[in-house]
């Protein structure tokens, strides 16, 4: 075996244009499709930060006004109690002032009826003390006799209530 530097440093030359042709004409195309594919894997890494971004945020707003909602709610409660509060006490009120009312009319009534009953007994007291005037005129009566006549009178007056 024998080296011959011609064979050599053809050979070399060969091999150094080989590497060159293989530079400019393989590497170009397989460096750009690494560049596309980092391009593609950081895009959906930078998108899928966004959605998750975009997620948080929603969220948080959907946690937002589920608070609000829940607000709202105890206030529309609050709100019905107080009114249900208030309507109860103003029925009491009423059933109150309503029973109040039956209470006075009816003293009203009894006070009249009363009234009556005094005017009706004092009409038959008159009527009985004529009528004994007059059966004292009738008779002359002594002593005896007109406290018979009152204890007769009086029993009519107690028949007669």
């Amino acid at each position: 075996m024998s080296f011959s530097i011609g064979n050599i440093l053809f050979q070399l030359v060969i091999m150094l244009l080989l590497m060159i042709f293989v530079t400019k004409i393989a590497t170009k195309p397989v460096v750009s499709i690494m560049d596309k594919r980092n391009k593609y894997i950081n895009s959906q890494i930078d998108g899928a930060e966004r959605s998750r971004q975009e997620a948080e945020t929603y969220l948080k707003e959907q946690k937002e006004e589920l608070e609000k909602v829940r607000a709202q709610s105890l206030e529309v409660l609050d709100q019905a109690k107080n009114q249900a509060q208030s309507e109860a006490k103003s029925v009491l009120d009423a059933a109150k002032e309503r029973s109040e009312l039956m209470v006075k009319e009816a003293q009203e009534e009894i006070n009249r009826e009363k009234e009556q009953a005094i005017a009706s007994i004092r009409d038959e007291v008159a009527d009985l003390s004529v009528m004994l005037a007059s059966k004292i005129l009738e008779k002359e009566i002594n002593a005896k006799d007109y406290t018979k006549e009152i204890d007769q009178l009086m029993k009519q007056v107690a028949i007669q209530r």
